[in-house]
């Protein structure tokens, strides 16, 4: 199988809506091993939808604990599970995701029980090891390195971006953030970076339509995320080879159009542009 990042979904935040896309999911496949980053709703059916058996992941990360990055952690693990999964995964993740899971083992604790001594499955228990990432790590998942960078994401203090590489590729995800500066140092020379974006003249009509928050969501927004034109810098600065956007903050609103996004992000970025949708499948 050829290497490839499949956008599972691309949307910001963790609404849903008719015409919208879905939340923050992403597929790695490089070295023949898969490592899925965020598990946001409908990331399991995505991953069957791009032809991966569940059971087949060998890694999973969480970059934060915002509900549209792993709002489906549990229902995925344990779905893989009764599709098969019979080995050690590795989940990767800020602090505080370990009671995450512990949490969803006791919700789920009656229906885990009755299949182990049921159906004579493994105990599920036993199969996840959970790692806490911090700020400069590298890591060796699979024979794929994989570095860490906190980002700027608030409030959230526990926010990464990852890069992968393999011998002959490199793989930037920016995770939800600010603009930094330093996130052209992190992706220098990457062969993709997958970036979060967001239009800034498109929140007044994000806002137009809440009617369950208020203006501290704007303020939120603005100071938690990065502007198109800003990430076209980054990509510039960074000299990657492709640049492709996810996490759209706004998503799923009339009179907002994917010219409107290359509009944007060509104000500073000249390079190879994917406006990612939910399912999109990038081959390195």
């Amino acid at each position: 199988m050829s290497d490839f990042v499949a956008l599972l979904g691309v949307k910001g935040g963790p609404a849903i809506r008719p015409g919208s896309n879905m939340p923050t999911s992403t597929l790695l496949s490089m070295n023949d091993k898969t490592i899925l980053i965020d598990a946001g709703l409908g990331a399991t059916k995505a991953i069957c939808d791009q032809g991966i058996p569940l059971p087949r992941i060998d890694a999973i990360f969480v970059t934060h604990l915002h509900s549209d990055h792993y709002l489906e952690l549990g229902p995925l693990i344990h779905t893989a599970w009764t599709a098969g999964l019979n080995r050690t995964l590795p989940v990767y993740g800020p602090p505080r995701l370990r009671h995450y899971w512990d949490a969803f083992l006791v919700s789920m604790e009656d229906d885990i029980h009755v299949r182990i001594a049921d159906e004579g499955r493994v105990d599920l228990s036993r199969l996840i090891r959970i790692h806490e990432l911090a700020d400069g790590q590298d890591l060796d998942v699979e024979g794929i390195a994989v570095s860490t960078m906190l980002n700027v994401h608030p409030p959230i203090e526990h926010s990464f971006a990852l890069r992968f590489c393999s011998r002959d590729r490199s793989i930037v995800l920016s995770g939800d953030t600010a603009y930094m500066p330093e996130m052209s140092h992190f992706a220098r020379d990457a062969d993709l970076l997958v970036h979060e974006a967001m239009l800034t003249n498109g929140i007044d009509a994000l806002m137009s339509h809440q009617t369950n928050g208020d203006e501290r969501l704007r303020a939120h927004i603005l100071r938690s995320h990065t502007a198109a034109e800003d990430v076209g810098r980054v990509a510039t600065v960074a000299r990657v080879k492709r640049l492709a956007l996810n996490h759209f903050v706004p998503d799923g609103y009339p009179g907002v159009t994917e010219s409107d996004w290359t509009y944007a992000v060509r104000q500073t970025w000249r390079g190879p542009l994917v406006i990612a949708r939910d399912g999109e499948r990038i081959t390195l």
